[in-house]
């Protein structure tokens, strides 16, 4: 009993950091898009800087997706055989990343969003609006640090390690 309701902390994490992060890019990227749209009635010209602002909420479902493939294929930590600690840990590692990243890429596109209305006005801000941008982002780069830290200590105090058992 105790490995099948680690499991499911285990899956309900993973769902969690995928799917929030999943749903942060789309967020974000749209209230780029909303931006760019109405940017263009105004300044057509500038599309290729209006593109490139819009695409930078895009990563943090890329961070969401790194996340899930260092808990399941790296640190293989998802296995019949996951303990409390390590469902747990799945858990609170899908909890942080969804979160973290919903909040970095609403933001971050906010700021690209005032960034493109800006251009679109005719004002040369595209380098600044990329500097701004970097800021949500740091912590959307985070989020893949911790999970790294998290899932390592996992392994840590466990035996036998999912490591050990993919060696045998």
């Amino acid at each position: 009993m105790e490995n099948s309701t680690a499991l499911v902390m285990a899956y309900v994490g993973v769902a969690l950091m995928v799917g929030l992060a999943g749903i942060a890019s789309a967020v974000g990227t749209s209230i780029c898009g909303q931006a760019a749209v109405g940017a263009m009635k105004k300044n057509s010209g500038a599309f290729g800087s209006y593109m490139a602002l819009s695409a930078l909420p895009g990563s943090q479902g890329l961070y969401g997706f790194v996340c899930f493939f260092m808990v399941t294929n790296i640190y293989n930590i998802i296995t019949p055989e996951i303990t409390m600690l390590q469902g747990a840990a799945v858990l609170g590692i899908g909890i942080l990343v969804g979160i973290v990243n919903l909040a970095a890429a609403i933001y971050q596109g906010k700021v690209c969003a005032n960034g493109i209305t800006a251009i679109g006005n005719g004002h040369d801000v595209m380098g600044k609006t990329l500097i701004l941008a970097a800021y949500p982002e740091l912590y959307a780069i985070l989020t893949v640090a911790a999970t790294f830290l998290i899932a390592s200590a996992c392994l840590l105090y466990t035996s036998p390690s999912p490591r050990d058992r993919s060696l045998s």
